[in-house]
């Protein structure tokens, strides 16, 4: 066990900090019902890395990363100016359409460099194995700061969120709070995917989330729920990945959705009793 802590502490520190802040955005992705927005988000971050690669610059370079800010801003005002109070085309296919063309954008751009083949990889699970101390304060530093935001505004993110009918009739301007929603979420899965790749945030940002709404009614409580569960899926995830010398981030995923199937036989069985 003391090997296991000596060589995986820093992505087991970086699991709970990504813990942190996606379980408590994926509430509010899940009351959106937008369910597929990190999805896009991530995707759109991972193009204007794969933009970045194209022209040159590395992987974890500083143009690489605002590049990657940059488009998925860019993806932030798309879903707030397509947020209507009563939909023709319901946003969640705008979002699987973005997606969608972000990723065969990314993929044709990637077969035109050398090592494609491994930034497809890295694009979709990550590497968050090699993650150094210095990313992880980074990270917590930029998700504290985005928490304090969202804190502040707590009650108008979550009306706008579950109750979006009651915000419009409050006159709220709920176009510019998406939008603000958008790209502070933005900020968040940048950087996330920078580390962890899309696969593996979209389940921080799901899973927990899911999970939680499975046994809690209050929200401080569905946040607690999810905490709990993403990070000890995280350890669990990380613990089988470095015992049977498997890929980390691929590990936590199928975890993940191993917890998740098996907190929904308990709570079938609970209802069935």
């Amino acid at each position: 066990m003391s090997g296991f802590v000596f060589l995986m502490w820093k992505p087991l520190l970086a699991c709970f900090i990504l813990t942190g802040i996606h379980a408590y955005l994926g509430i509010h992705v899940i009351e959106r019902k937008v369910i597929f927005v990190d999805l896009s988000l991530a995707q759109i971050a991972a193009l204007g890395a794969t933009l970045a690669i194209l022209c040159g610059f590395g992987l974890h370079s500083p143009v690489t990363y605002w590049l990657s800010l940059g488009a998925t801003c860019l993806g932030a005002v798309i879903f707030s100016v397509t947020r209507t109070r009563k939909e023709r085309v319901p946003q969640e296919a705008i979002i699987g359409i973005v997606y969608a063309v972000s990723a065969a954008l990314a993929i044709l751009i990637l077969s035109r460099t050398a090592e494609g083949d491994e930034h497809i990889r890295h694009m979709l699970v990550g590497n968050i194995l090699l993650v150094d101390f210095p990313e992880i304060v980074k990270i917590a530093v930029l998700y504290g700061l985005v928490g304090i935001f969202h804190w502040f505004f707590r009650k108008t993110f979550m009306l706008i969120s579950t109750n979006p009918e009651e915000a419009f009739r409050q006159g709220m301007a709920v176009r510019k709070w998406d939008l603000m929603f958008y790209l502070t979420f933005g900020v968040v899965v940048t950087s996330s995917v920078e580390i962890a790749g899309v696969l593996l945030v979209f389940s921080f940002l799901i899973v927990p989330a899911v999970a939680a709404m499975l046994f809690a009614e209050s929200l401080s409580r569905r946040l607690f729920f999810g905490w709990v569960m993403g990070a000890g899926t995280s350890f669990l995830g990380v613990l089988l990945s470095y015992y049977f010398d498997l890929p980390t981030g691929a590990t936590v995923v199928c975890s993940f959705g191993g917890i998740l199937i098996l907190l929904s036989v308990v709570k079938g069985r609970i209802k069935l009793k």
